[in-house]
């Protein structure tokens, strides 16, 4: 929906797709996206070439970060790097792309009303400790995803990058009885992405207007201490200031 609203705005797009069946099926209902970048968020390798096929595409305007999966494995699934799933494609991912991707203007992360009461440790990322619980993992995942989006508001001065949480709307991931406007879900994405009076940086929004996140999120020795785990779980590093 996002990507319909940017394109009826006469906006240049390119899509993410998992797979290539996945890519065919964005085909059919985007036909006009520049191109389709392809690959599996829960790989880091894979997280490594989906940022080679976006730099080879040219420098960006905007990077929406809005894949994620959601709260509903009832046990943790390990990906073959040795990483929940859950942490790999909602926190992991964004951190990776953010850092390989060729500085756009503007960064959005998207993030859930369920980080307003995650747990903000930082000394079981990968639920090692502690028995697993999705819907703590989903919102804990959704925290990261704000302080990956307030570090680099803080680190990249040049870059407006910002975090929204869309509601709880009826999608796959929401389901049937989410109570939210799916009609408002997407427009903030596009809005941030675009919008000339968007002016802002390291803020978080909720249908176009601020609201205010975690405030545990605004803890720059919390968004410090998360950068430097996923550069130790990734191999990749962002870059720093000067």
């Amino acid at each position: 929906m996002a990507a319909q609203l940017l394109l009826a705005e006469n906006h240049a797009v390119v899509l993410h797709a998992r797979n290539e069946r996945r890519a065919e099926e964005l085909g059919k209902v985007v036909p006009e996206a520049e191109a389709c970048v392809i690959g599996d968020l829960s790989s880091i390798e894979e997280m490594r070439s989906i940022a080679r096929q976006v730099n080879d595409l040219g420098k960006f305007d905007a990077v929406i970060h809005n894949a994620g999966v959601g709260y509903r494995e009832p046990e943790k699934v390990t990906t073959k790097d040795g990483l929940p799933h859950v942490f790999a494609i909602n926190t992991l991912a964004p951190y990776v792309l953010t850092a390989l991707i060729q500085k756009p203007k503007r960064l959005v992360y998207l993030s859930s009303g369920l980080h307003h009461s995650a747990g903000t440790g930082m000394d079981d990322l990968l639920w090692e400790k502690r028995v697993w619980r999705g819907m703590e993992a989903y919102a804990e995942s959704k925290f990261h995803d704000v302080l990956i989006a307030f570090a680099v508001a803080r680190l990249w001065k040049d870059v407006l990058s910002n975090a929204l949480e869309p509601g709880w709307v009826a999608t796959k991931m929401g389901g049937s009885g989410a109570p939210d406007d799916l009609d408002q879900a997407h427009r903030t994405q596009a809005w941030l992405a675009v919008g000339s009076d968007v002016k802002t940086s390291g803020e978080y929004y909720y249908h176009m207007k601020l609201r205010a996140p975690n405030p545990e999120s605004r803890d720059v020795e919390k968004q410090n201490l998360l950068l430097e785990k996923c550069r130790v779980l990734s191999g990749v590093t962002i870059a720093q200031p000067g």
